[in-house]
C-alpha cells in the first residue's frame, strides 16, 4: 500500500455527506464517485448481504488505472475455492439459527445441494482446526 500522507482538512469538499466518494482499494485514496475505477472479480470469499446472485464477485474500486490493474491481477492469482464459498453460504443461512439444524435444511437454506454443505462445514470446521493449532483455543487463555 501506498503512503499518500495525512488526509486533507476536508477531504469531501462542498459535498454533504460522503456517498458521492469512496476509497481506492489499492492504496486508501479518497476517490468522488464520477472519477472512481470499477471491476468485478471472482473472489470465493465475497458474500453479498443483500444479493446472493452476487454471491463469489468482489467489486473493486480504484483511483486509477494501474491501481486497478494491480487488483485485479491480485484476485486473477487467488484461487477460487468452492468449498470456501459454500462455507460462507452455509454460516449466512444459519446466522438467524439459534438451534442446531439439520443438514438437509442447511442445504436449503443456503440454496446448495448436501453435499456441497457438507463440504462447506468440513472446510470451515478445517480452517477453525488449524487457527486453534496455531493459536490455541481460547480457553487456553
Amino acid at each position: 500500500m501506498e503512503d499518500i500522507g495525512p488526509p486533507a482538512e476536508d477531504p469531501f469538499g462542498d459535498a454533504a455527506d460522503g456517498d458521492a466518494y469512496d476509497l481506492c482499494d489499492q492504496c486508501g485514496r479518497i476517490v468522488a464517485d464520477d472519477d472512481l475505477l470499477s471491476a468485478l472479480v471472482p473472489d470465493s470469499s465475497a458474500l453479498s448481504a443483500t444479493d446472493p446472485s452476487m454471491d463469489g464477485k468482489r467489486v473493486l474500486t480504484a483511483c486509477s488505472v494501474d491501481h486497478l490493474a494491480a487488483l485485479v491481477e491480485q484476485y486473477r492469482l487467488r484461487p477460487f475455492v468452492p468449498e470456501e464459498q459454500w462455507a460462507a453460504k452455509v454460516c449466512r443461512a444459519l446466522a438467524a439459527c439459534d438451534e442446531p439444524v439439520p443438514l438437509g435444511l442447511v442445504a436449503e437454506l443456503s440454496g446448495l445441494s448436501e453435499q456441497q454443505a457438507e463440504q462447506g462445514v468440513e472446510w470451515h470446521n478445517a480452517r477453525a482446526r488449524e487457527w486453534r493449532a496455531r493459536y490455541g483455543s481460547p480457553d487456553d487463555g
